[in-house]
This record gives structure tokens, sequence and C-alpha cells, in this order.
């Protein structure tokens, strides 16, 4: 065989789900620092959409040391590690082979985008329900927050999945 005639790898591209996960970490460590948090409850507006946005990507906001309870710290950063763990994990197992073929399709954006979702209300729900004391109907509710936070959000992620190898 000669040289040109090897199998071509992508090398330049990573994979679709190596990707996300690293836009998923950039998002949360970004999003979630307690310093992002802090400006967005100061300078943005909760009334308009680009303030409520901006205070959403905050979401799985996590912190570097107790202030208000062991438990609330435990909840919040419960969440965010779960939410980077869940999205690891269904970024590689979402993908199927029909979107592994086809690089750089709408399908990986989709695929991206699901799997954020999915694990933003999973993560949610999961900490919800082993750090909360209260009814299980707010635990459901809080569940529908990460939903809405994994949908909102989940199109950076998407995005980041674009053009990734399977």
């Amino acid at each position: 065989m000669a040289l040109t005639n090897r199998p071509r790898t992508v090398s330049g591209y990573g994979t679709a789900a190596g990707t996300g996960t690293l836009a998923a970490l950039i998002l949360v460590g970004v999003g979630g620092s307690p310093w992002y948090v802090d400006w967005a409850e100061a300078h943005t507006d909760p009334n308009s959409a680009g303030g409520w946005f901006l205070r959403l990507l905050a979401w799985p906001a996590w912190r570097l040391e107790a202030a208000g309870g062991e438990q609330s710290v435990l909840a919040t950063d419960l969440r965010a590690i779960l939410l980077l763990v869940f999205a690891t994990t269904f970024l590689y197992l979402l993908p199927t082979s029909q979107v592994a073929r086809v690089q750089g399709s709408v399908s990986q954006f989709f695929s991206g985008w699901a799997a954020y979702v999915l694990a933003a209300a999973t993560a949610t729900l999961l900490a919800a329900l082993l750090t909360s004391d209260g009814p299980l109907l707010a635990d459901f509710q809080t569940t529908g927050t990460g939903a809405t936070y994994g949908f909102f959000a989940g199109w950076i992620i998407g995005t980041a999945s674009l053009g990734g190898r399977a």
C-alpha cells in the first residue's frame, strides 16, 4: 500500500463528545463561578430577555467556601458536578451511528443540545433528591429549572459538538 492511500483520520478535529464536554466544562466553570453569579445578579435586569438569559447561565453555580449553610453548598456544588458528569456521559452515549457518519451535520448539533438538556434535568433531579429535605413537588419544580437551563444553554454545547468526529 502506498503512503498516499492510507486511511485518513481527521487529526485537526476532536470528537464531538469531547468538544461538547470541553464546552460544558467552560460553561459551568465560567457561568457558575461566584464572580459571574455576583456580576449577573448585580448588573442585569431580570425583566429583560438578555438579563434573564445571563442570569440563567449562572444557574449551575458552585462555591469555593460555605456561605449559607453546609446543606445549600452541597446541593449547588453537587448539581454542578453532576451536570458535568451527566453531560459527558450523555454526549458519549446519545449520538447514533447515523450522527457518527456525517461530520458537521445538524444531527450532531441536536444530539449535543439534547444531551445537555437531559444532563441538566437529570443532574438537578438527582441533586435535589439527594440533598433536599423538602417535599417531592419542590424537587420536581427544581428539575424544571434545570431542564430550562439545559434547553436555553444547550445550543452552545450543540454548536461545540459540530464538526467533531464520532
